[in-house]
């Protein structure tokens, strides 16, 4: 089968869409289809991939990669790489990975245009609520996670208490777990929290940990990435996910729990199915019900086998060949 997919942004850009989309690409290619990729993003360096990448094509070329495909295949709905459909008709595909609308929910014209395109389309959604998003049916199959980097390392003592990965903005909801953390100190319980990450919240959330008298229990580390996030994370028993904002998927729960972690995280969009049987979820924004939800897991910590014990399950439905492999089945089914 020829995938041609075109996605304006990829490496050297590093972003959670361009991860997905080059995983999708090295994973169809190595079960056996020929893929070619169209990007808007110039290269910086030498660095080879094992399909094609044309970068910033001129009509001419577009329009003989789409002669070319069998499909057609777009990382969410991009308006700008629709037109060559308009003159060669090839099946198209998109998988959806966030929302098509503003930040305060209303719609502008581009995001209606977006869900009129899903009627013509072939819909994959990374999570139920994406599928719900958009007005056309759509398969719901979940994003993958690098299993070669995040995994258990036994050696690794799991010794501290809570952990919070992610940048530092204010969508992500850290000041909402340091609420939580001051409201289990009222109550006797002073667990030590690590927090991953850098971003422009930073000096504030210092501040605020200070204001509520719980700066001795928090640990800033900055950014870190590769084993010695893994490592880090293999040393923790929780990793909170607190955001504010309904998250479309929400990897960072399955990285956590390839490494050990329980999950509590909120409970609006698609972070529930990331999470699965691996953790527990809580309305978004809602310090009482994160605190709650804390104060029990630390005082019944054999809890925490329970969910661990659902992890193997859970995260060979999440591997990059098993995902893969359930998009070539919908995508071969668009052509037969």
């Amino acid at each position: 089968m020829k995938i041609l997919i075109y996605s304006p942004l990829f490496y050297p850009r590093i972003g959670g869409l361009e991860t997905i989309i080059s995983t999708l690409a090295h994973e169809f290619t190595y079960q056996g289809n020929e893929v070619k990729l169209i990007s808007e993003t110039p290269a910086t360096d030498s660095k080879k991939f094992p399909f094609e990448v044309v970068r910033q094509p001129r009509a001419r070329q577009i329009f003989k990669l789409t002669q070319w495909c069998d499909i057609y295949f777009q990382g969410c709905v991009s308006l700008k790489g629709l037109w060559p459909l308009m003159f060669i008709p090839k099946p198209l595909v998109i998988t959806h990975q966030t929302w098509y609308r503003s930040p305060d929910g209303s719609m502008n014209w581009q995001n209606n245009l977006k869900h009129m395109v899903t009627h013509f389309a072939t819909n994959i959604s990374a999570s139920h609520a994406l599928a719900k998003s958009i007005p056309a049916p759509s398969n719901v199959i979940p994003n993958s996670y690098r299993e070669d980097i995040f995994y258990e390392i036994p050696e690794v003592s799991r010794s501290q208490e809570l952990v919070f990965l992610g940048r530092l903005v204010s969508d992500k909801g850290a000041n909402l777990l340091l609420e939580a953390l001051a409201e289990l100190k009222k109550m006797a319980l002073t667990p030590k929290l690590t927090i991953i990450g850098s971003g422009p919240e930073e000096s504030k959330l210092c501040q605020q940990a200070k204001d509520l008298e719980i700066y001795e229990q928090v640990n800033f580390v900055g950014a870190k990435i590769e084993f010695e996030l893994v490592k880090l994370l293999n040393s923790h028993q929780i990793m909170v996910v607190p955001s504010i904002w309904d998250e479309p998927f929400g990897i960072v729960a399955l990285e956590g729990i390839a490494c050990g972690c329980v999950i509590v995280g909120s409970e609006g969009g698609g972070l529930k199915d990331a999470i699965g049987s691996c953790g527990v979820t809580f309305p978004n924004g809602d310090v009482q019900a994160l605190m709650q939800t804390l104060f029990n897991l630390l005082k019944k910590p054999e809890q925490l086998a329970n969910y661990r014990a659902n992890s193997h399950a859970h995260l060979l439905r999440h591997q990059k060949s098993a995902v893969a492999k359930a998009y070539l089945e919908v995508i071969e089914a668009t052509i037969l």
